[in-house]
């Protein structure tokens, strides 16, 4: 079970744990992913998406 939300820095191409814990939220879906499957994430929003799918559906809400 997911049961403490992480505080992350996300970078170009890893994240930083600032603060401990198994999971982030996702942006667009509020889904929990786990830190273990965290794939997708904006830098400069410096927020998580749950997948692909997520984050294509924020990258056209943007535009």
């Amino acid at each position: 079970m997911l049961k403490k939300l992480a505080k992350i820095k996300y970078l170009p191409n890893n994240f930083e744990i600032l603060q401990n814990g198994d999971h982030v939220i996702c942006a667009v879906s509020g889904k929990k992913i786990s830190l273990e499957k965290l794939t997708y994430w904006n830098v400069n929003l410096q927020e998580a998406y749950f997948s692909y799918q997520e984050a294509a559906i924020k990258r056209d809400s943007d535009k």
